[in-house]
């Protein structure tokens, strides 16, 4: 008689919602964690919390709060992701290179406060969807960096079966909680 139970059939699907929600206001308090940082460096530890007047000199800040807010994460949690910047956990970025079938290029970028642990992960999670990692520079060469983010130079054409391993693969990459954002130049 089970899944006759109404309550059993909301909680799943309440369960399911959120989880997903939980994972990407963790993205998104982790980016704005890293742009508090970037305005106030580890040196200048003892100055306290990032100042509201200083986010709106600093446009990552200012957009990775316009972008939590989009996304309905509480002002508390966004509040507390900027003091969190000062404090000993040491977030960094990463960037991962790698190619894809038909040797498409896939730009990984993530936060992480382990970087070795995120790799491999990420190279896991790769080799389990037939894409391989790539030699620091091997991909970046391809892609301009621009203020909203990496643009392919070169645009590749490719089967609708790799358009849908990558979309596959990048699903699969979205779900780590390390990975903020996938660029892919097809």
């Amino acid at each position: 008689m089970s899944g006759h139970n109404k309550w059993s059939q909301i909680k799943t699907k309440k369960g399911a919602t959120d989880k997903k929600r939980g994972n990407l206001f963790g993205k998104l308090l982790k980016a704005i964690s890293i742009a508090a940082r970037d305005e106030h460096p580890p040196a200048s530890k003892g100055r306290g919390s990032p100042s509201s007047t200083g986010r709106q000199f600093n446009p990552r800040l200012r957009s990775a709060i316009e972008k939590a807010k989009e996304n309905n994460v509480p002002q508390e949690n966004i509040d507390r992701a900027v003091s969190k910047a000062s404090e000993e956990k040491d977030l960094e970025e990463v960037v991962i290179e790698a190619y894809g079938p038909e040797g498409v290029a896939i730009i990984i970028e993530g936060i992480t406060d382990n970087k070795n642990r995120t790799t491999s992960e990420i190279r896991h999670i790769l080799d389990l969807q037939g894409a391989k990692m790539a030699n620091p520079g091997s991909v970046l060469w391809s892609f301009d960096k621009t203020e909203t983010g990496w643009q392919p130079k070169f645009k590749q054409s490719v089967s609708q079966d790799t358009i849908d391993k990558i979309s596959q693969i990048t699903e699969t990459l979205e779900e780590h909680d390390d990975v903020q954002k996938i660029t892919v130049n097809i």
